[in-house]
């Protein structure tokens, strides 16, 4: 492929790639558990037996791929300043209304490209012009999905904004609004550090600010509501009985990755454990469950090389001085908020404020961390909102009005 060219993608994993996978699931040993533990001590042993039974005797990976390869995909190579080029796969849905609002889509872990799929149609239905049109961008990061691979270490998060932002440009968007979640909302912000000319807005959930901007006082949690204080308990919670996996990625990512990439139903419970926690009682089939997983275990890097995007955004070369600085308010990139009460980070809205210009600020009465998978409606109804008539973003990008006149 040539450095510039963008061809049209088609997932296709091997069959071998899935003789292995029947092989390997037929040979899985599961541990006990202890009595009564149901999700203290993680995924729960009927849960894991349950998925694996599914796995092995009705799960059709081929169904869903055929679903996936009714998107419009693609694959092109992206240079990347110190490290070897990239091919990445990319999602493009694109609105016939030329002045469109380009919009880049950026997940996090453990989601995928997948997590936009939602989004997709309730984006496209423009009400008759009443509403803004997008032509919509959502890459699989490198080491994701079904992009390449990274083999040098120091690959953090500049290098991954640079990818997305050299991804617009060559989709010929040099001026672009985004939206992302988990990593997603350190990516865009650090693109919004980098790239302040080409990056207009941005619009996140999971909202990782800094602590309070004013000084603490005894009688603070007074001033706060309700949900706020319910809010900070689930980001306590978060951070002494949800966080462990963080601190095992972001130190030693090359261990757990043994496991990830031997034992599939290692990286089963690992990723279903998180689907759990980290949504607002979300009904997952366990066809989602297993196809969420799957991308994982079929991706071109492999599960392991996933996780090591916690490792070198902590170690790399002003790693932790640029992720402290996503925090803190970036200048010149209007800011749409939306808080889910089950994400992993609720923080009082005052403390988001901080973090730049807010056009836009929802507090949703449901939801968790995988916001546009669990409510889309909620996504897609924020990005209209903000980019539509009378929208704080409104017209942010010169000459696309998003088909509005």
């Amino acid at each position: 492929m040539a450095a510039t060219d963008i061809r049209p993608y088609q997932v296709s994993v091997p069959e071998e790639s899935l003789d292995h996978l029947k092989q390997r699931l037929s040979l899985t040993s599961l541990p006990d558990e202890l009595e009564s533990s149901d999700w203290d001590y993680g995924a729960p042993l009927a849960d894991v037996k349950r998925l694996l039974n599914h796995w092995q005797q009705s799960y059709d990976w081929r169904q869903h791929e055929a679903q996936m390869n009714k998107l419009p995909q693609y694959m092109t190579r992206i240079s990347v300043q110190g490290f070897d080029d990239l091919d990445i796969h990319f999602v493009h849905q694109t609105s016939p209304l030329e002045n469109a609002i380009p919009l880049l889509f950026i997940h996090g872990w453990p989601g995928s490209f997948l997590e936009v799929t939602k989004i997709l149609p309730l984006l496209a239905d423009t009400k008759d012009g009443t509403e803004p049109a997008f032509h919509i961008v959502a890459p699989s990061l490198p080491n994701f999905g079904f992009s390449q691979g990274v083999s040098k270490k120091g690959f953090s998060l500049p290098q991954y904004a640079e990818v997305c932002h050299n991804l617009m440009l060559r989709l010929g968007y040099p001026q672009y609004v985004t939206q992302g979640g988990d990593w997603g909302t350190w990516i865009t912000r650090t693109i919004g550090l980098l790239y302040p000319s080409a990056c207009k807005a941005s619009h996140i959930n999971m909202i990782g600010t800094r602590e309070s901007p004013t000084p603490r006082t005894p009688t603070e949690s007074a001033h706060l509501t309700s949900v706020e204080r319910a809010g900070l308990a689930r980001s306590a919670w978060f951070q002494t009985d949800g966080s462990g996996y963080s601190g095992i990625q972001a130190t030693k990512p090359q261990t757990l990755g043994y496991a990830l990439h031997d034992s599939p139903v290692g990286l089963l419970a690992w990723i279903y454990e998180k689907l759990h926690d980290w949504t607002d009682a979300y009904d997952w089939r366990d066809d989602e469950i297993l196809t969420w997983v799957c991308v994982y275990a079929f991706s071109t890097a492999g599960p392991a090389a996933s996780v090591r995007i916690y490792r070198e955004s902590t170690h790399a070369e002003g790693g932790v001085w640029l992720m402290e600085k996503t925090r803190g308010y970036v200048p010149g990139v209007k800011l749409g908020l939306a808080y889910f009460p089950r994400d992993i980070y609720v923080h009082p809205v005052e403390w988001g404020r901080g973090m730049g210009e807010v056009v836009l600020e929802r507090v949703n009465e449901r939801g968790g961390h995988f916001a546009a998978w669990e409510c889309p409606e909620s996504i897609a109804g924020d990005l209209k909102a903000m980019f539509g008539k009378g929208g704080g973003a409104e017209g942010v990008i010169e000459g696309r009005m998003g088909g509005m006149g």
